[in-house]
């Protein structure tokens, strides 16, 4: 039974959110744009990203515990903001967690890709792992499919580190665009689904090197708007009317994220290094 009263007293506590490294910050901007009151404790375990080359047992226990952490840290619910993260845990997160603890994952903007497609073809830039997971495949087999839509799908391993290192404007970066996006424009792909949460931090080199050839999706704003939804049916939508707080924490070193988070975020916020245990069964039981 949910207890709802139980519940509106915690409606003041952050929205967890997590993901691999600091891309799922631009999940952060979509949810405090929507939702402007609501504090947000984000956090990224940058000492093991990039996730999409791991195994799916790895990809399942780094991200537990780092749901545990936030758990932990008294958050309301907690986002899922890593397509990986998400096509490899959010059962296993939701059948441990239950009522008591929403958890809100992503899901590649396919469908809306799909509604706006006018030759019946897309295109999807993930990760190894998203292409590797069943949630993308999901997807395209109950939307794409039916509506007679091919889905091209490319990947490069090379695209989260640019972005983690803030050099999606490097000549490097650039030159790994053109080469895993050049086939798609060549194929007549306009509607592009950026299945990876680092990926809209690319938005402006993609647009750069590519002009006027495709028409970007990503699933931020449909994430929002659907833990909007989560929170307000189990009544933890905010009541407060002060300024959100934005409090970051990393896994990894705290001054090099700093740097590339402060060219990423336009507001204020707080930095710090997360530590957990993880379920390793070796001695090096500790992030960081």
């Amino acid at each position: 039974m949910l207890d709802h009263t139980q519940n509106s007293k915690h409606s003041n506590a952050p929205i967890g959110v997590f993901d691999s490294g600091i891309g799922g910050l631009s999940v952060v901007a979509e949810l405090q744009l929507l939702m402007p009151h609501e504090s947000i404790i984000y956090l990224a375990d940058t000492a093991h990203v990039p996730f999409g080359t791991r195994s799916d047992d790895e990809i399942r226990m780094l991200t537990a515990c780092a749901v545990e952490w936030l758990h932990s840290q008294g958050c309301k619910a907690v986002v899922v903001a890593c397509n990986t993260a998400s096509a490899f845990s959010l059962s296993h997160l939701r059948a441990q967690y239950g009522e008591s603890f929403p958890v809100i994952g992503l899901v590649p903007a396919v469908k809306p890709a799909v509604q706006l497609s006018k030759n019946k073809k897309i295109g999807v830039l993930a990760t190894q792992g998203t292409l590797r997971g069943t949630l993308l495949k999901d997807v395209i087999a109950e939307i794409a499919v039916p509506a007679g839509v091919e889905v091209i799908t490319v990947m490069s391993p090379a695209l989260v580190p640019f972005v983690e290192a803030g050099e999606q404007s490097s000549d490097a970066c650039y030159a790994e665009l053109k080469r895993v996006l050049t086939p798609l424009a060549d194929a007549g792909v306009m509607e592009l689904v950026l299945g990876c949460t680092h990926y809209p931090f690319l938005s402006q080199s993609i647009h750069h090197l590519f002009p006027n050839v495709f028409h970007l999706l990503d699933s931020g704003a449909a994430v929002a708007k659907q833990t909007s939804r989560v929170l307000a049916h189990y009544e933890l939508l905010t009541m407060s009317i002060d300024e959100n707080q934005l409090k970051c924490f990393v896994t990894g070193r705290v001054a090099s994220a700093s740097h590339v988070i402060e060219r990423l975020v336009k507001r204020s916020f707080t930095i710090d290094k997360a530590e957990y245990l993880l379920e390793y069964t070796d001695t090096e039981s500790r992030t960081g």
